[in-house]
């Protein structure tokens, strides 16, 4: 018990949020060292002891973070879905921008590196192979297909809005899913064959593309 005069209870919870900053960094850690196996060695491939070294850790202690090896997949997966819409929205963050040039500057990061990206292609393939056997799988690929889709929502609706254009949330719905595909289909081309294309062409096609979707003038449609 300590003394009285013993300083640990007021520093009790400056060691907790420390202790649980440690074990947020160490469960992310164990997330990277699975997406890093998964590529190198597949689903099958990936397994709990391969992992645990690639990570520095013990296949013992991966279990105090997930259950199991489907636990962990499923959250690389969804870890892998969420980090690429992170990385799509950094590029919103623009001063003194239009809404037009916001949704472009985020069509223009869905089509560049580091979102295009074999490896990362690789590993989604991967996954959405296994998905459709695997409810969790299936389940985490919704939420980031959806996640992303809402973030297409909001920059179209500011888009609109600027263009005096008041649509209902059906319109925006299908405005989404539209951008949605389309993004997503210059993204495989991009990952699998980025060497046929020239630099900054996917985003243009993909930028001019979107335009004609959201019956936007081409010229007052600018890239920043």
């Amino acid at each position: 018990m300590p003394d009285a005069a013993d300083p640990a209870p007021m520093n009790a919870p400056y060691r907790r949020k420390f202790r649980r900053e440690g074990e947020e960094r160490r469960r992310q850690d164990l997330i990277d060292a699975t997406l890093d196996s998964v590529a190198e060695y597949g689903l099958q491939g990936a397994s709990l002891r391969t992992i645990a070294l690639r990570a520095g850790v013990t296949a013992g202690l991966i279990r105090h973070y997930f259950p199991g090896k489907e636990e962990l997949l499923q959250e690389a997966y969804a870890s892998l879905m969420s980090r690429m819409t992170e990385q799509a929205k950094a590029a919103l963050v623009m001063e003194n921008a239009t809404p037009r040039q916001r949704l472009a500057a985020f069509v223009t990061a869905n089509l560049n590196a580091p979102i295009i990206d074999a490896r990362v292609f690789s590993l989604w393939a991967t996954f959405i192979g296994r998905a459709g056997a695997d409810p969790a799988l299936a389940r985490a690929h919704r939420e980031g297909y959806l996640g992303f889709r809402n973030e297409v929502e909001a920059v179209v609706a500011e888009v609109l809005a600027a263009e005096h254009r008041k649509p209902d949330a059906s319109e925006l719905r299908r405005h989404a899913i539209a951008i949605n595909a389309i993004i997503d289909g210059l993204w495989v081309e991009g990952c699998l064959a980025g060497e046929m294309f020239e630099p900054g062409e996917l985003a243009a096609i993909g930028i001019k593309t979107i335009e004609a979707e959201l019956g936007l003038a081409p010229e007052q449609f600018l890239e920043k």
